[in-house]
């Protein structure tokens, strides 16, 4: 099972959790960190009347999950007007052999009798919980061995991740969605109005702790993006950093990059990200042998 902050942000402090072992580690783990953002949250809760059942609870809390098997998927949409609309289905894909996300893509790859039931099942969910005005991001995980359609979370409100990927694919970022519902105007999204035909959100990661050097100065990641069309990259750690001190981290790596690829096919966008890679030229030493894993190749 996996064990996690109620309210968290890029998986920090999700364990997966397989014996009474690991499942006391990892609650002496989130002890010491889920205070960052459940604090600030109990004072958002103070603000609110709440539920019999929520009363007490706070924002310090964990959720014990089952482990799901499949493929990963996001469905974003929005509710106007009483009207579920799905303007888009992501899919989200690991490192080889680990829970750490690789990239988010954009349309989803998956067979369009799939990614129909996925906008009728996230209707149907909408609809029933009574959402209005408001984006949502709905995560699935699809078993093609059974077919099944299991949903992980529902998030009310779009993803700040995926906005350069519809606008690469679409022609503008997912925020039009909200904003035009809180302008209350049309909020209907372009489709496939960019110039890209599938784009991504690459996590360049490091699966051990170390110092970050030779990390590209400004000007060296705008030449990067102007030699290689359809590419925008952020990098995480600043010259001399230990990447156990960069913050918002998931439990088995460090982000050191995000790289965003707009591409005419699926192979076309990995190219653009292996160059990417290889010139944005980070090095790591004072390297924890093992690390957090030993996935670096």
């Amino acid at each position: 099972m996996w064990l996690k902050p109620a309210l968290s942000y890029s998986s920090e402090l999700a364990f997966g959790v397989g014996d009474q072992k690991e499942f006391e580690e990892a609650v002496e783990e989130i002890r010491k960190g889920v205070a960052r953002v459940g604090r600030p949250f109990e004072h958002i809760l103070g603000l609110l009347d709440l539920p019999e059942e929520m009363a007490g609870v706070g924002g310090q809390v964990c959720l014990a999950e089952e482990a799901i098997s499949g493929v990963q998927v996001a469905v974003e949409g929005y509710v106007h007007n009483g009207e579920v609309t799905v303007y888009g289905v992501l899919d989200s894909i690991n490192y080889p052999d680990s829970s750490s996300f690789l990239r988010h893509q954009y349309p989803s790859a998956l067979p369009e009798p799939v990614v129909r039931r996925l906008h009728d099942v996230s209707a149907r969910v909408m609809r029933q919980i009574g959402m209005e005005a408001a984006t949502f991001s709905i995560e699935y995980f699809y078993d093609a061995r059974t077919d099944a359609i299991n949903l992980l979370e529902i998030n009310p409100r779009h993803s700040q991740s995926h906005a350069e990927l519809f606008e690469y694919v679409d022609g503008v970022p997912n925020h039009h969605c909200m904003i035009s519902l809180a302008l209350g105007k049309d909020p209907s999204l372009p489709h496939r109005k960019g110039p890209y035909a599938v784009a991504a959100k690459w996590y360049h990661r490091w699966f051990a702790d170390g110092v970050a050097h030779r990390v590209p100065s400004r000007e060296d990641i705008e030449r990067i993006e102007r030699e290689i069309p359809g590419v925008r990259v952020d990098v995480v750690p600043e010259e001399g950093q230990r990447l156990s001190d960069t913050p918002q981290q998931d439990s088995y790596s460090y982000e050191i990059a995000h790289i965003f690829t707009g591409g005419d096919s699926e192979e076309d966008m990995r190219s653009k990200y292996d160059r990417c890679v290889a010139a944005l030229g980070l090095s790591f030493d004072q390297t924890s042998p093992g690390g957090r894993d030993q996935k670096n190749s």
